[in-house]
């Protein structure tokens, strides 16, 4: 029964990702429907803590959107690759990495995309080189952030073997953007040139490619306001949890959990820029950051209460057959996370379906050093940024191949992913 009970999982993910969006979440909804009713496996844990961080976090950063917060960072970042812009391949990647990790979610990288595109056509640099690896830098860096909802499971995960919250942002910070800039090297070779590359040249032929109009952007008033206001929240997360620790231990028996005054704080982070800047709450709903942060919450539902569900089941079958392999083999747990997380599409999903499993086997060094490969949302041509890019680029060096896999995201985010690993190895040791 485990293997029939094992392929209801992957048809039912593999119709999620054939819909979609939010449909990952809808389709993962009905396997566990077809799970328990159907097979009477008992029904796993709503991962509700990870939602709940999610939506606290997306409703921070959907009100700075709307506060004009976003428009500010993007106009900083402007300014930076237009000073530079014989380095984007380089600095464009540092740009949506830091984005993610004070925001706590990739989708801040869709009001780059744009501007890192125009940047490297305009400059004769090949846009897929500079798209390419900001996307893998907008997922990995999730996996260091400290207000994402993958970090704060895992490093509740963590707890009971001694791992504090900042003992895995001391590990994730540094190895993951060290990979993420010595991806970007590589990337700068990856392709042709631009003034070689047979699609952009019959484009240019055709009359297809424009010049960049200037845009003037207007930065609202309270835009600055917003963005120090989320910067504090963090600031403030990041401390409360550092009095918290058990291994700092200045306030004993906290009345607000850490998981807790993440959500605290983030909705009152909401909350002050709100009134701070006189936005109108109504367009905080209609902010493209929002909708993306409840889809990913409705993905997250979905598929990791699926995964829960048969994982659970089957918890102590899949100890015994991978406790031996991983034994011998600890980065095996790696792949098995990469190929989780190209289904499930999701970090926090995958965190919260395996991470639970893999500490009953491995050790938290192998877990910690493996972490960063939940974020292989990268394999599959789908995912919304990814695409973003693609249609971004006017130029047609970012394109998807007629093989699926064929695409200039897929080298960059193996190599950056498996450089994350072996330094999270390296690194790992030295601090838990």
């Amino acid at each position: 029964m485990i293997w029939l009970q094992l392929i209801i999982v992957l048809v039912f993910i593999f119709l999620g990702a054939r819909l979609g969006s939010i449909g990952i979440g809808f389709a993962g909804a009905v396997g566990v429907v077809v799970l328990t009713l159907g097979l009477g496996l008992s029904p796993g844990t709503i991962p509700v803590d990870v939602i709940l961080i999610i939506m606290s976090v997306i409703g921070a950063v959907a009100a700075m959107q709307v506060a004009g917060g976003l428009d500010y960072l993007v106009h900083i970042a402007d300014k930076l690759l237009r000073k530079r812009p014989q380095h984007v391949t380089f600095l464009a990647p540092a740009i949506t990495y830091c984005m993610t990790l004070l925001a706590g979610t990739g989708h801040t990288a869709y009001s780059t995309l744009p501007v890192i595109a125009a940047v490297a056509r305009e400059n004769g640099v090949r846009p897929s080189r500079p798209l390419s690896i900001s996307v893998i830098a907008s997922q990995v860096a999730i996996t260091a952030s400290p207000v994402s909802a993958a970090v704060v499971v895992f490093s509740g995960l963590l707890e009971p073997f001694g791992v504090d919250y900042l003992d895995l942002l001391f590990i994730c910070i540094p190895t993951t953007f060290i990979a993420v800039m010595l991806t970007s090297i590589v990337c700068n070779y990856l392709g042709s040139d631009l003034n070689q590359d047979d699609v952009y040249l019959q484009r240019l032929s055709e009359g297809l490619i424009k010049p960049r109009e200037t845009v003037q952007t207007s930065i609202k008033s309270g835009a600055k306001a917003s963005v120090l206001i989320f910067g504090l929240s963090i600031l403030a997360v990041v401390i409360y949890a550092t009095l918290v620790s058990d291994k700092v231990g200045i306030i004993k028996d906290p009345v607000l959990s850490r998981d807790s005054a993440i959500i605290a704080f983030m909705l009152s982070a909401a909350c002050l820029i709100t009134i701070v800047t006189d936005i109108d709450t109504n367009h905080i709903l209609n902010a493209q950051t929002f909708k993306s942060g409840m889809s990913a919450c409705i993905c997250v539902l979905g598929v990791a209460w699926l995964g829960n569900t048969f994982v659970g089941e089957h918890i102590e079958s899949i100890q015994e057959l991978a406790g031996d392999i991983l034994d011998e083999y600890p980065w095996l747990l790696a792949l098995a996370l990469f190929f989780a997380s190209m289904l499930l599409y999701s970090q926090a999903a995958t965190t919260r379906a395996l991470m639970p499993a893999a500490l009953a086997i491995v050790d938290p060094v192998t877990a910690i050093a493996s972490f960063a490969a939940v974020s292989a949302l990268f394999v599959l041509p789908t995912y919304p940024t990814l695409l973003a890019a693609v249609e971004m680029d006017e130029t047609g060096s970012t394109r998807i191949g007629k093989l699926v896999f064929n695409h200039p995201f897929f080298i960059p985010g193996v190599i950056c992913i498996s450089l994350c690993v072996v330094f999270g190895f390296l690194l790992a040791p030295l601090i838990v």
